[in-house]
């Protein structure tokens, strides 16, 4: 294996371990009786404003905060911010 200051070798037997990435665009209570009243159509009004970032989750753990953006036909996030140590140095 070939080491690198991006991928010290012993990073590099983790790179293709699958994770779960979560994209939260906001969130709701609703009473039961409302969620069982939601059908094809119904529209359901979320915590955050239109325009408030949104955020990326790797395994349940914020890792950045984004915009929504759209290509085509599919939508897509932009980093805008990347969560994380702000010293290197001392990691």
């Amino acid at each position: 294996m070939n080491a690198t200051a991006e991928n010290p070798a012993n990073l590099n037997i983790v790179l293709d371990v699958p994770v779960s990435l979560t994209i939260e665009l906001g969130g709701c209570q609703l009473p039961m009786r409302e969620v069982l009243q939601l059908n094809i159509g119904s529209v359901v009004q979320l915590d955050k404003p239109a325009d408030a970032p949104v955020e990326l989750s790797v395994n349940g753990k914020l890792i950045a905060r984004g915009e929504v953006v759209v290509i085509e036909d599919r939508f897509g996030v932009k980093i805008t911010e990347v969560i994380g140590n702000t010293n290197p140095a001392a990691a």
